[in-house]
């Protein structure tokens, strides 16, 4: 007759782990605190500097299609306004009278 494994498992006793090592030894101390607090420091100014060059160039992408909204308009309206001979000298409004 077999016995059941979970009556074998019970028996023996699992080893528990022991300290090898002094904890005191192995912490990173006052140096490795002031080590990261140096690196949350530059990554926040890392941040808010990619920050400011985004907004930067988002603007600037703005402004240039502003600007080329501008010149589509400006060729449009070359385009539809009538088209005089180049022999024909361009009119002049009459003197105004003063």
């Amino acid at each position: 007759m077999h016995l059941p494994m979970w009556l074998l498992a019970d028996a023996t006793p699992l080893p528990t782990p022991s300290m090898t090592v002094d904890p005191q030894v192995v912490s990173p101390g006052f140096i490795g605190f002031v080590g990261i607090a140096f690196l949350a420091v530059v990554v926040v100014f890392l941040l808010v500097d990619m920050l400011r060059r985004i907004r930067r160039a988002g603007y600037r992408a703005d402004i240039v299609e502003e600007l080329d909204a501008e010149e589509q308009a400006a060729a449009a309206a070359e385009a539809e306004a009538p088209q005089r001979p180049a022999d024909e000298p361009p009119t002049q409004a009459p003197p105004a009278k003063g």
